[in-house]
């Protein structure tokens, strides 16, 4: 397993840049527009990691700003931790299996979340490319918030 991003939501895309970019040095490694989606993805890396962000896509800030005004209540605007993992669907079987919900099913073989027992979402990303959907998670919806 290998650590990726932390995922804060923002509400303001120009002043959260400021301050991580200007005040603290931070470095945009990309920036991802999605019109449809209605939402802005900006990855930052701190300097000593830009290489490697580069690189390996980690260590790194998500920003996620949403275009629609929306008030952050109950921490979510802090969005999630996220691990890259070697097989999606063997981990989410031992988790199932130990009593942890998959609220995100990995129905594309890429992507999964979880959540803490404190509620702390975890988004959980296949490692290379995305495995060939597989039952019983190709059909699987969702399951509460994440």
């Amino acid at each position: 397993m290998q650590y990726l991003h932390t995922m804060l939501r923002v509400s303001n895309l120009d002043e959260t840049l400021h301050f991580f970019c200007d005040l603290l040095g931070l470095k945009e490694i990309s920036r991802k527009d999605n019109d449809q989606g209605r939402f802005t993805l900006v990855f930052l890396a701190a300097p000593d990691d830009e290489a490697r962000a580069r690189e390996d896509k980690a260590p790194m800030v998500e920003l996620t700003y949403n275009w629609d005004p929306e008030e952050y209540k109950g921490g979510r605007n802090f969005g999630h931790l996220a691990y890259r993992v070697e097989d999606i669907y063997a981990l989410c079987e031992k988790l199932q299996k130990a009593g942890v919900t998959i609220l995100r099913p990995p129905r594309d073989g890429h992507m999964a979340f979880i959540r803490t027992p404190d509620k702390i979402s975890i988004e959980l990303l296949q490692k290379g490319d995305p495995l060939p959907p597989q039952e019983p998670w190709a059909s699987m919806g969702n399951t509460g918030t994440w």
